[in-house]
């Protein structure tokens, strides 16, 4: 007699043999991602009604006069007085180089104070005795708000360029090195101990253990830097400057032109928005893994 062969019981499966379930929803969209999606889209509605009310509001405003319009300008009357910037300047001056003036000066000065700031940060969250040496100095420096360094540094150099970068470059410093050396500081201490009794040295510790747990911090310290970045240069522009976005509004508030300081304001916050954006979206890129 051969073998006895068990058959499998009608209407079940041998698990042995049996086919893994599909899993797969249509179009390959888990229900994670499609409440995320829906939630983004709920999001994205919520702002876009929000802008539309209070432009509605202030257009009807405006159009009832119920505030005076040398106070307040119309949507209307600032678009037109956008259009007659864009084709004639401000004083002699393109309205896109008033624009480029300013990001010049706060990408130049961000960018001086994150190449300094980061690898800085990292040694005084990294080496304790570096930490010892420079944090007292930056504890200090760092509640002064920035525009308080203003005389200062118009008294050691001048009303120019220099004087301005450099005191972007400092904000930018201040805050990349508190949060570079906070993310050096959290290296776990088994990752620690792991990476020495692997035999690495204090440099490869830093680059393959303490750089890439700090990366979201040093990202987080960026966009931070950036917008208080792009803050202290309108700031800076309201003192000395010929040319930015800061001298327009500061320079039409003299004469009182309403409609150049709101053009000037709105200008500032669109291109501070475009910034922070740029960054994010650099984060969720360069820190892809982290909230995962």
């Amino acid at each position: 007699m051969g073998p006895k062969v068990t058959k499998p019981m009608k209407g079940k499966e041998d698990p042995l043999t049996a086919k893994p379930a599909a899993t797969a929803l249509p179009n390959g969209r888990s229900p994670i991602m499609r409440i995320l999606r829906r939630a983004n889209n709920v999001d994205s509605a919520i702002s876009i009604g929000t802008i539309t009310v209070i432009g509605a509001t202030w257009f009807l405003v405006t159009e009832f006069k119920l505030v005076d319009p040398t106070r307040l300008p119309s949507p209307t009357a600032l678009a037109d007085r956008f259009f007659f910037l864009v084709e004639n300047g401000y004083r002699g001056t393109p309205l896109e180089g008033h624009l480029f003036a300013s990001l010049q000066r706060a990408l130049g000065g961000f960018t001086i104070g994150a190449l300094i700031g980061i690898p800085l940060g990292l040694l005084i969250g990294f080496n304790r005795k570096v930490g010892a040496a420079f944090g007292p100095i930056f504890a200090f420096t760092r509640p002064i708000p920035p525009i308080a360094f203003i005389p200062m540094i118009v008294l050691y150099f001048g009303l120019g360029e220099t004087g301005k970068i450099v005191l972007i470059s400092w904000t930018s410093l201040n805050y990349v090195v508190l949060n570079a050396s906070a993310g050096a500081e959290t290296v776990s201490l088994s990752l620690s101990r792991a990476a020495g009794t692997l035999g690495l040295s204090r440099r490869q510790q830093m680059m393959t253990v303490v750089v890439p747990s700090a990366l979201p911090y040093i990202m987080t310290g960026l966009k931070v830097a950036m917008a208080l970045s792009w803050a202290v240069v309108v700031a800076a522009e309201l003192v000395g400057a010929q040319e930015g976005l800061g001298y327009i509004a500061a320079s039409a508030a003299l004469v009182f032109r309403v409609e150049d300081v709101l053009l000037s304001v709105i200008m500032i916050g669109i291109v501070g928005l475009i910034l922070e954006r740029a960054l994010a979206w650099t984060d969720a890129r360069v820190v892809h893994w982290k909230g995962r």
